[in-house]
C-alpha cells in the first residue's frame, strides 16, 4: 500500500489565548497543497511496528508519529500480526506545513485499511487528536476551520484553484519557541476569519488572498529576516500575496497562474534565499 500524505499551508491563523493545559485556544484557515510525503505499508507476519525512512536523521521508533500513529490503532484493536512501514520525505522536516503531522494521518488511514478496522474518517480523526493537533486535520483534508487546540474541524467549501510557490529557507523553527514568545494580548492585527470564509465560499480568490494573515509572522520575521525576503520577493515577482506558513519558517505565495509560479520560483531558486523550492496547486482532498 502507498499512501500519499499531503502538507497543508494555513490561509489565516489567529491566537486567542492559553488554557489552563499550556495549549493554546487557535482559529485558522487550513488548506491542503499538492505537495506530500509517500507512506509505503506492508503487513509483516511477525508482530511489531518496523519503520524505515530515506532520510538518516529521521527517527524510526516511538518517537516518530508514523509510529506513534500505528501503536495506536494496533494496541487499541489487538492487531497480532506486524506492519512494516518505508517513509519517502519531500515536504521539509519543521517547516510549518505539517509533515510529520499528515504522515501519522496517513498511517492512521493505511492501519485501517491494512487490517479491516471499519473506522470512519470521523472516528479515525477522534483517535487523531492523540498523536497531534494538526493530525485530525490531515486526515480531514480539504479546506477547512479549525479551533480549539487545532481539532475543532468545520469543514469548508474548496477554495478557487491557484498555484502555489512555496520557499523554505535553511533554517527551522520550533513550534514550541514560536508559541512560547508570543504574547497573546499584545497581538496588534489579526485576521478577518470570518471574511475569509465569506470570500471561500463566494469563490472569491482576491478576497481570500487580501485576508491571509498569520499573528505568528511579526514575531518570527524579527527573528529570522530571511522570510520577509522571501515574502517579498514572492510578492515583487507576481503573488497575489505571500504569507509564512504555520510557525514557520516556509512561505508561500498564492498565484493566478502557474505559469507566474514558475517564473517566481526561477527568480527565486537565483537568490538562493530558500534551501526548498517548489511550486504546486490547491489541492481539494
Amino acid at each position: 500500500m502507498r499512501l500519499k500524505a499531503m502538507a497543508k499551508i494555513n490561509l489565516a491563523l489567529d491566537v486567542t489565548g492559553k488554557r489552563p493545559d499550556g495549549y493554546h485556544d487557535v482559529r485558522m484557515v487550513m488548506q491542503t497543497i499538492g505537495m506530500y510525503d509517500v507512506l509505503e505499508m506492508s503487513v509483516k507476519k511477525e508482530p511489531g511496528i518496523t519503520l524505515s525512512s530515506d532520510l538518516p536523521y529521521i527517527p524510526t521508533d516511538s518517537r516518530n508519529l508514523v509510529w506513534k500513529a500505528a501503536d495506536l490503532l494496533m494496541k487499541e484493536f489487538d492487531v497480532t500480526k506486524g506492519v512494516r512501514m518505508h517513509l519517502h520525505k519531500f515536504i521539509p522536516v519543521a517547516a510549518g506545513l505539517a509533515g510529520g503531522s499528515s504522515d501519522a494521518a496517513a498511517a492512521l488511514l493505511g492501519i485501517n485499511r491494512l487490517f479491516h478496522l471499519g473506522l470512519d474518517r470521523k472516528a479515525l480523526m477522534e483517535r487523531a487528536v492523540q498523536i497531534g493537533a494538526d493530525v485530525p486535520y490531515c486526515v480531514l483534508r480539504g479546506t477547512a476551520l479549525a479551533e480549539g487546540i487545532g481539532e475543532i474541524l468545520t469543514p469548508l467549501p474548496a477554495m478557487p484553484d491557484c498555484a502555489v510557490l512555496i520557499g523554505k529557507p535553511g533554517i527551522s523553527v520550533s513550534t514550541k519557541t514560536a508559541y512560547q514568545t508570543l504574547d497573546t494580548e499584545s497581538i496588534s492585527g489579526r485576521p478577518d476569519i470570518d471574511g475569509m470564509i465569506r470570500a471561500i465560499e463566494q469563490k472569491d480568490l482576491q478576497g481570500i488572498t487580501s485576508r491571509m494573515q498569520n499573528v505568528f509572522s511579526p514575531g518570527i520575521e524579527g527573528q529570522y529576516p530571511v522570510i520577509a525576503q522571501i515574502r517579498e520577493l514572492m510578492e515583487k515577482n507576481g503573488a497575489m500575496k505571500a504569507m509564512m506558513s504555520g510557525s514557520g519558517p516556509t512561505v508561500f505565495g498564492l498565484f493566478s497562474s502557474r505559469n507566474q509560479a514558475e517564473k517566481a520560483a526561477a527568480v527565486l531558486r537565483e537568490s538562493r534565499l530558500a534551501k526548498v523550492v517548489h511550486v504546486t496547486e490547491i489541492f481539494h482532498g
